[in-house]
């Protein structure tokens, strides 16, 4: 077997087993594909190039794989991949004064059974006491618990 088959099943090898520990998550075939074909690779040397190129290709093989794991692991090459912006959604956001049981609404969305309602003139999530409220329909606020607000439809 020749040189270039031998480095590309190491190389190979090395790049699923990083995809194993970085990536995908468990013990899962990605990584033990990855160790056989880096052992094969390491095998294949030995059988067809002899003790010495063998154990070159190992000890090669080793520090490779241990270069790679620390460079990959080190923060700043993450940074260049990672998303840099920040996540600016929030939570529905419920002040006890501007929503009380008894106030009256209209669904923006179909709430089956979480959607948006203008209530008082704002928007918020709600869920529905029904399991279905048809959009455009007027609602009643029966609960706030929390951060949760509970409606019904006004008609019922």
């Amino acid at each position: 077997m020749g040189w270039l088959v031998i480095i590309t099943l190491i190389v190979i090898g090395l790049i699923f087993l990083l995809l194993e520990i970085l990536v995908v998550p468990g013990a899962t075939v990605v990584g033990i594909v990855g160790a056989a074909m880096m052992a094969f690779g390491v095998y294949s040397a030995y059988s067809a190039h002899g003790t010495v190129a063998g154990t070159y290709t190992l000890g090669g093989t080793l520090v490779l794989s241990i270069g790679a794991l620390v460079l990959a692991l080190k923060s700043n090459t993450w940074k260049r991949a990672m998303l840099g912006s920040e996540l600016d959604g929030r939570v529905n956001t419920v002040e006890s004064e501007k929503v009380k049981p008894g106030d009256e609404g209209i669904a923006i969305t179909r709430l089956n059974p979480m959607g948006k309602a203008m209530i008082n003139e704002e928007y918020y999530e709600v869920t529905s006491k029904d399991n279905l409220i048809s959009q455009n329909t007027e609602i009643v606020v029966t609960k706030v618990d929390g951060n949760k607000i509970i409606v019904k439809s006004k008609s019922n």
